[in-house]
């Protein structure tokens, strides 16, 4: 519902303020509610403001320092000051107009001035400068400036686009990086899991060789003793041909086996008792030099 008026008397709105006028000359303000006037005398409503707070969006096209031309839309919120209603109706024939200067004027100044990296940064510095200036200007004019927001930074198509790509760029840049670590780390401890397990396996045979070793030495002395006349070399020689043919039965009972070549004969039995006890020569040796 508008404002009401007639010859005699007329009525503004809640939120609304009239301008009283006396033979075209400014008189008075008139309140919301039902106001009589003398129109014999000169008087008449000569119009209304709204004082509510009205939004106006502004798209300004400027170019920032590193050459890239950005679209930005700023949002001002802005009212009449109640006190000054007649400043407001009668200086500025369109606000919205004046606005949208000043807020070219100051956004074309201050956005040359950054990159578009900065710009993105400090837009809510952009705004508070346009903010004190249109404070500043429009308060003369009886209108106060709520808020300015600076709702968006539109940059040209082909330069979000090379955007995206350089982010994109850094991502992948970045996940090479972490891949590489982890490979690194997975090579690393293979190598470390190889070593150990190649130390572990010198002592596994060094402890078998050891053992068998023992073995051998107990046997012969316990054959020694109980069958008499008998020398430690025969006895040795004895357990070698014993366990070589038990080697080559293992060979044929092998499920898995292949055709195997080995030299059989008197004499390779007794070289392989000579290469054994110069290992078990060898291996008491080592052991008594350790102790």
């Amino acid at each position: 519902m508008g404002n009401i008026s007639c010859v005699f008397c007329g009525c503004v709105e809640q939120a609304s303020v009239g301008v009283v006028e006396r033979w075209g000359r400014f008189e008075r303000l008139a309140e919301p509610g039902l106001h009589f006037f003398n129109p014999l005398a000169g008087q008449c409503f000569a119009g209304y403001l709204s004082t509510r707070i009205s939004s106006l969006d502004v798209k300004i096209e400027t170019k920032t320092k590193d050459n890239v031309f950005v679209q930005l839309i700023c949002s001002i919120q802005y009212r009449v000051i109640k006190e000054s209603a007649d400043d407001a109706f009668y200086e500025l024939q369109n606000p919205k107009e004046q606005i949208q200067a000043y807020v070219f004027d100051v956004v074309r100044a201050l956005v040359p001035r950054m990159n578009l990296d900065d710009l993105f940064e400090q837009k809510g510095e952009v705004a508070k400068s346009v903010l004190e200036e249109l404070e500043k200007v429009m308060g003369a004019y009886g209108y106060s400036i709520e808020h300015m927001l600076m709702v968006d930074i539109i940059p040209d198509p082909s330069v979000r686009r090379a955007m995206n790509e350089i982010n994109a760029a850094q991502r992948l840049q970045l996940a090479s990086v972490y891949k590489g670590e982890s490979e690194k780390v997975l090579i690393v401890k293979k190598a470390e899991a190889e070593a150990e397990a190649k130390y572990l396996g010198g002592v596994g045979v060094a402890r078998q060789r050891q053992a068998i070793t023992d073995g051998l030495r107990e046997n012969i002395v316990n054959f020694s003793h109980k069958v008499e006349g008998t020398s430690a070399k025969e006895v040795m020689d004895l357990i070698m041909v014993t366990q070589y043919f038990d080697t080559i039965k293992d060979l044929g009972n092998s499920s898995k086996n292949t055709t195997v070549f080995i030299p059989h004969g008197p004499g390779h039995v007794r070289d392989i008792g000579d290469q054994i006890r110069n290992g078990v020569m060898e291996a008491a040796s080592g052991q008594v030099s350790v102790e």
